[in-house]
C-alpha cells in the first residue's frame, strides 16, 4: 500500500561491469527486470559503437529465422510461443545456433529447390503426356480388326488427313503441340487465324485433370492445342505466336508407332519422378519437424542476445577500456537484488573481478515507480491516463478504487443493471486466466477484460446505489413494508367508492396524522413509485446529494495536498495556499451543504410550505442582502453569510501573493547572507530529506517546486507571481464550475431512470398488458426484444456514459485539487516475452 499511495524512492546509480563478466551481468539483470538503463553515448550513432558486430549477428540470425518461420508457414504449420524462456546464450552457445540455423536453412533451401524442380520436371511430363493422348484422337483413326471399309460421315474428331493418303501427297503435314492458360485460348486462336491466313488446322482441348500454375501456384485446368500446318515458314510463325502467349511446347512425333513409344516412355519417368518426389517431401519434412522443434527457443534466446548488447551499447568504457560503466535509474529497495544478479552475474561468466553497483548523487527528478498487481492496475490506468504522477507526489489511484465505481453508481443506480454487470465481471474474474480469454485478438474485448475488477466493483456498487433508489430494472422494489398507511388517510377523508371512481388518482397528504409510520429501513420508500409527484421528488433529492457529494469529493481533493506539502517539507505552502483554498471553499460551498442539511432536519410536512429557497439564499450571500419574500433559516443568517463572503474574499489575496513574496524574500535573504551560511542552508534540506527518508536526488531546488519539474531552476519574481495567479484563477472559478459540473451526477442518474422506465413501458408492459391469453407463446420475443435493448442501450451505451462522466469528474474536479500528474514512467530493462512477428 506503501508504493500505491507514493511512487517508491528511486535513485541514479553506477553500475561497474568487468569487461568479460559484463553480458552475464545483463542478463541476469534483464532476467529479473530491476533497473533503467541511461544512454551514455547519445551522440554516438549505432554503427559506430562497440558491439555492433555482435548486434548485425543477432539481425543476421533473425532474418535466418523469419526464412525458417516462412517455410513452415509454407508447409501449413503454425509456429507457437516458447513454453519455458531460456536464458541469454554465451557467445560459444550463440555460434552454435547461428551454425545449426544457418545449416538448417542451407538444407530447406536445397530441398525446397529439388522439389520444386522435381515437381516441375513431373508437371511437364504430365502434360507432354496428356498432350500426345488428346493429339491421339487427332491424328490417327484406328479400325476394329476385320471391319471391311465402309463409308462414313466426317466429324471433328477425325483425323486430318487419311493416312493412306499421305504418299500421294507432294507437301508434308507438320504438327505444334502444347498447352495454353485457357484465359489465352482466344487471342492465340485469332492471332494465328490472321498471321497464317489459313494455312494451318486448329484443334483446342481441355486438359482432363486440373494442375498447378508454376508462377501462381493456382490449380487450373489447362487447353491442349494441336496445331497442323504446310511450310517451314508458317511453322516459324506459330513457334514465335506460341512463345508471345507462354505457351508450353511439347514434340509431336510424326507416326503412331514412335508416338506410343514415347507414351511408353514417359509412363515409366512418371512413376520415377514420384517415388523420388515422394521421398523429398518425407526429407523435408524431417527437416521442417526439426526447425519446428527448435526455432521457438532459438528466437527467444536471440532476441535477449541481441537486447543485451544494444544495453551494451549505452555503456561507456573507462580508460583502461576494461570496465564498462553504466548509469541506472534503480528503486532503492532493490539495490540488494541488483548487487545479488550482479554477483551471480560474475559467477556464470567466471570473472575473479565482482561487479558492484554504486548510488551517486543528481538533480534530475527521477522516474516513477508505482508497483501494482492485477487487481490495482486497472485504477492505476485510469490515473496514468491523465498523468503520470511526478516523483513521489500523492497518487490518487488508491481512493479511485473506491470513489470511482460510487460515483459511477450514482449515475448507474439499478438493482438490475449492477446485477448484470456484476455477474459478467465475475465470469472474467473466475476464468481470468483462460488462455482464449487473455489471447484475443479484439481490442475491445481486451480492454473489457484488463478493467475487470474496475467493472466489478462498478457492479457491486451499482447494486447498491439500485437499493437506495429502490430500481430494479425501473420497478421498485418492496423489501420491507412501507412506512406509509394509505388506510389512515382513507379513513381520514371518508373515500367513498364514488369519489374514488372520479379521481383515478390522488395525492397523498403527509400531515394526517398516522398516516407516516416512520422512516423506510434501507432507501427511498416504494409508495414514492406510486406517487404523481415522485420525479419531483427524486430530482430534488438527487439534486442535493450531488451537490453534497460533490463538495466533499472536492475537499477531500484540497485536504490530500496536505501529504504533498509535509512530504516535500514546503510548510509555507500549508499556511500561504492549503489554508485558503480550504477557507475559501467551505466559507462558500460547506455552508451550502450546512443549509441543505439545515434544512432537512427543520422543516417537516406540517410546515414545508413555509420553507425558505436555498437558491435565493445563496445568491443574496453574494450580493449582501436579503429578500423579504424568503424568510431566513435562523436568526443573524446575513450577519454570518456576510461574514463568510468576507472571508472567502479575503482568502484569495493570500492564495495570490502569498507564496511569491514568501520565495521572494528568502531568496533575497539567501542572497545577501554570508556564503559559508548559504551553503550551510542549501545543503540543509538535502540532509534533512536524507533523514526524512526522501532520496538523495533530492534538492533545495526541488523541494521548493514539490519535485513537480524535473529541471527546477532559479526564476524571478514575475514568472512565479505568473504561475501563482494562474493557479488562483483556476481554483477560484473552478470550485464554481466544479460545483455545477457534479450536478451531472444528477443528471446521468435522471437519464439512466427515465430510459429504463421508458423501455419497460414501451417493450416488456405492452407484452403483460395486450398479449390476453396468448402471452406465454409472444412474450418470448418480447422479452427478448427487452433484453437485447437493456443491454444494447442500458448497460453498454448508458454504462459507457456513465464511466466516462465519472472519469472527467476524477480527472477536473478532484485529481487537480493536489495531483500535478508531470512525471514520467519508471520502464526497467527486462525481457519482453515472444513478440516474433
Amino acid at each position: 500500500m506503501g508504493s500505491l499511495f507514493r511512487s517508491e524512492e528511486v535513485c541514479l546509480a553506477q553500475l561497474f561491469l568487468q569487461s568479460a563478466s559484463a553480458y552475464s551481468c545483463v542478463s541476469e539483470l534483464g532476467e529479473r527486470g530491476l533497473l533503467e538503463f541511461r544512454d551514455l553515448n547519445p551522440k554516438v550513432s549505432a554503427f559506430q559503437r562497440r558491439f555492433v558486430g555482435e548486434v548485425r549477428r543477432c539481425e543476421e540470425m533473425e532474418k535466418t529465422f523469419t526464412f525458417l518461420q516462412q517455410e513452415l508457414r509454407g508447409a501449413g504449420r503454425v509456429l507457437g510461443p516458447c513454453p519455458e524462456s531460456p536464458r541469454a546464450p554465451l557467445a560459444r552457445e550463440a555460434l552454435r545456433v547461428q551454425e545449426q540455423s544457418e545449416q538448417l536453412a542451407q538444407e530447406l533451401r536445397e530441398v525446397s529447390r529439388n522439389r520444386a524442380s522435381l515437381r516441375g520436371r513431373l508437371r511437364e511430363l504430365r502434360q507432354y503426356l496428356h498432350v500426345l493422348r488428346e493429339g491421339q484422337r487427332f491424328t490417327s483413326w484406328p479400325a476394329p480388326l476385320g471391319s471391311p471399309p465402309r463409308p462414313r460421315a466426317f466429324s471433328e474428331r477425325d483425323p486430318l488427313l487419311d493416312p493412306s493418303l499421305h504418299q500421294h501427297l507432294d507437301r508434308k503435314i507438320n504438327f505444334v503441340a502444347g498447352v495454353i492458360h485457357p484465359w489465352r485460348v482466344s487471342a492465340f486462336e485469332r492471332l494465328l487465324w490472321r498471321a497464317c491466313r489459313g494455312y494451318l488446322v486448329a484443334s483446342f482441348v481441355e486438359m482432363p485433370e486440373p494442375m498447378e500454375d508454376p508462377t501462381t501456384g493456382e490449380s487450373i485446368t489447362w487447353v491442349i492445342f494441336l496445331i497442323s500446318y504446310w511450310g517451314e515458314q508458317i511453322g516459324q510463325k506459330i513457334r514465335k505466336i506460341s512463345d508471345c502467349f507462354h505457351c508450353h511446347v511439347y514434340p509431336y512425333p510424326e507416326s503412331e508407332a514412335s508416338r506410343a513409344d514415347t507414351m511408353s516412355g514417359l509412363h515409366s519417368q512418371i512413376q520415377d519422378l514420384s517415388v523420388v518426389l515422394e521421398e523429398t517431401e518425407q526429407y523435408l519434412a524431417q527437416v521442417l519437424d526439426k526447425v519446428a522443434l527448435a526455432l521457438p527457443a532459438w528466437r527467444v534466446q536471440v532476441q535477449k542476445m541481441k537486447a543485451i548488447y544494444l544495453v551494451l551499447n549505452q555503456c561507456s568504457f573507462d580508460v583502461t577500456e576494461k570496465c564498462l560503466i553504466a548509469e541506472v535509474w534503480c528503486p532503492v529497495r532493490d539495490l540488494t537484488q541488483v548487487q545479488d544478479a550482479l554477483r551471480q552475474g560474475s559467477y556464470q561468466s567466471g570473472s575473479s573481478v565482482e561487479c558492484f553497483v554504486q548510488r551517486i548523487p543528481t538533480s534530475e527528478s527521477p522516474p516513477t515507480l508505482i508497483r501494482t498487481n492485477k487487481f490495482t492496475a486497472g485504477f492505476q490506468s485510469i490515473v496514468d491516463a491523465y498523468g503520470v504522477a511526478s516523483y513521489q507526489e500523492v497518487n490518487p489511484a488508491p481512493y479511485a478504487i473506491i470513489t470511482f465505481p460510487f460515483i459511477f453508481a450514482i449515475m448507474f443506480g439499478d438493482v438490475g443493471h449492477g446485477l448484470l454487470m456484476f455477474l459478467f465481471a465475475l465470469w472474467m474474474v473466475l476464468y481470468e486466466n483462460s488462455p482464449n480469454l487473455r489471447q484475443s485478438s479484439n481490442e475491445i474485448w481486451l480492454t473489457f477484460f484488463e478493467g475487470r475488477y474496475l467493472i466489478l466493483l462498478m457492479g457491486a456498487f451499482s447494486i447498491y446505489t439500485g437499493f437506495i433508489y429502490n430500481e430494479c430494472f425501473s420497478k421498485a422494489t418492496v423489501i420491507f413494508p412501507s412506512a406509509w398507511s394509505v388506510a389512515t388517510m382513507a379513513n381520514h377523508s371518508s373515500w367513498s367508492s364514488a369519489y374514488l371512481a372520479t379521481h383515478p388518482s390522488l395525492t397523498l397528504d403527509p400531515n394526517v396524522t398516522g398516516v407516516f409510520q416512520g422512516p423506510y429501513p434501507f432507501g427511498i420508500d416504494p409508495i414514492w413509485s406510486l406517487a404523481t409527484n415522485h420525479l419531483n421528488f427524486l430530482n430534488s433529492f438527487k439534486m442535493k446529494m450531488s451537490v453534497v457529494l460533490g463538495i466533499v469529493h472536492m475537499g477531500f481533493g484540497v485536504m490530500l495536498g496536505v501529504f504533498n506539502h509535509m512530504h516535500f517539507q514546503q510548510w509555507h505552502r500549508l499556511v500561504l495556499e492549503l489554508l485558503p483554498e480550504m477557507v475559501f471553499l467551505l466559507a462558500l460551498f460547506g455552508y451550502l451543504v450546512f443549509l441543505i442539511f439545515y434544512k432537512w432536519v427543520k422543516f417537516s410536512a406540517a410546515n414545508s410550505l413555509e420553507a425558505p429557497s436555498i437558491l435565493i439564499h445563496f445568491i443574496d450571500m453574494f450580493l449582501f442582502t436579503s429578500n423579504a419574500g424568503n424568510l431566513p433559516l435562523y436568526q443573524g443568517q446575513v450577519p454570518v453569510q456576510t461574514v463568510l463572503v468576507v472571508l472567502a474574499l479575503a482568502s484569495v489575496p493570500v492564495l495570490l501573493l502569498g507564496t511569491p513574496l514568501y520565495l521572494c524574500c528568502r531568496r533575497r535573504a539567501q542572497r545577501t547572507g554570508p556564503p559559508a551560511s548559504m551553503a550551510t542552508e542549501e545543503q540543509e534540506p538535502l540532509l534533512e530529506g536524507q533523514e526524512a527518508g526522501n532520496s538523495v536526488n533530492t534538492t533545495k531546488e526541488d523541494v521548493e517546486s514539490g519535485g513537480h519539474s524535473p529541471d527546477a531552476k532559479h526564476v524571478d519574481f514575475s514568472e512565479i507571481f505568473m504561475h501563482q495567479a494562474i493557479h488562483t484563477i483556476e481554483y477560484c472559478l473552478g470550485c464554481v464550475s466544479n460545483t455545477a459540473s457534479y450536478l451531472r451526477l444528477w443528471a446521468l442518474s435522471l437519464a439512466h431512470a427515465q430510459l429504463s422506465e421508458v423501455l419497460w413501458t414501451m417493450v416488456m408492459r405492452q407484452g403483460f398488458v395486450r398479449l390476453s391469453y396468448v402471452g406465454g407463446v409472444v412474450l418470448l420475443p418480447v422479452f427478448a426484444a427487452f433484453a437485447v435493448l437493456t443491454v444494447a442501450i442500458l448497460l453498454v451505451m448508458e454504462g459507457l456514459s456513465a464511466f466516462l462522466h465519472a472519469l472527467r469528474l476524477h480527472w477536473v474536479e478532484f485529481q487537480n485539487k493536489f495531483y500535478v500528474g508531470a512525471g514520467y514512467k519508471l520502464c526497467p530493462f527486462a525481457f519482453a516475452p515472444d513478440t516474433w512477428e
